[in-house]
């Protein structure tokens, strides 16, 4: 499975970050009110860490990851992914270092058949697709190969995406909510996976409600509430 993993992972911090979404219904209005999601978040995360962001619907975790590959941008503070300042690098060039899996699998899925999908992104990276049955079989994804995504059920599209942005073999892999809606037998096999990353010291960013996976998989759990850190600490802390 060596192929199938980065040969190095990369640190990310965020340094006093702050991000505001325009308030719904201003914009029609003609004002300029803002609703404050990050709040001067500072959080560095080493090489080869494994953490899980925890806290309500609308902490702003989503938002925090998403920084990570340039799909937002903060209005103050900056976020770096190793030697990268994100602010001066477009997503796809973020991409040859983070890998992301949305929370909705649909949002990734759109080629005829999974193999296409899967190989979609190394294809255009062009990093090779030699080890993509490895790791079909790796996610039990194997005899689904050539099947189309939107014929298998809902926890299988996630295996897909997750399987897409390891097929990158990408040095930072964010994920949201990666085992959501899984029986015990899949969140397992996510479960193998990304501890094989982890311990070849590929940096794991993970949003999740999930216990059973926090704790397995992580070595940190950093806890938001309105928009700040408000606990960082080891899983059984």
């Amino acid at each position: 499975m060596t192929g199938t993993v980065a040969a190095t992972g990369f640190p990310v911090r965020w340094e006093d970050v702050r991000f505001a979404y325009p308030r719904v219904g201003e914009l029609e209005s003609g004002s300029v009110g803002e609703r404050d999601v990050l709040d001067g978040v500072t959080l560095g995360i080493a090489a080869g860490e494994a953490v899980a962001l925890l806290g309500p619907n609308g902490a702003g975790k989503t938002t925090l990851t998403r920084m990570l590959m340039g799909l937002v941008r903060p209005r103050e503070g900056r976020v770096l992914v190793g030697d990268w300042d994100v602010a001066r690098h477009r997503p796809h060039e973020m991409a040859r270092r983070v890998g992301y899996a949305f929370q909705h699998a649909d949002q990734q899925l759109f080629a005829r058949c999974v193999q296409e999908d899967v190989a979609f992104g190394p294809t255009r990276l062009g990093i090779g697709t030699d080890h993509i049955s490895a790791l079909l079989d790796e996610l039990a994804l194997l005899d689904a190969a050539g099947r189309h995504p939107y014929d298998l059920p809902a926890p299988m599209r996630k295996l897909v995406s997750l399987a897409g942005v390891l097929a990158m073999r990408p040095g930072v892999l964010v994920l949201d909510e990666p085992t959501a809606g899984m029986d015990r037998g899949l969140r397992a096999t996510v479960i193998a996976a990304l501890t094989r990353r982890v311990e070849a010291g590929v940096t794991l960013v993970a949003i999740s409600h999930d216990r059973a996976f926090v704790d397995a998989v992580a070595t940190r759990k950093a806890q938001l509430e309105n928009g700040r850190i408000v606990a960082d600490a080891p899983p059984g802390a």
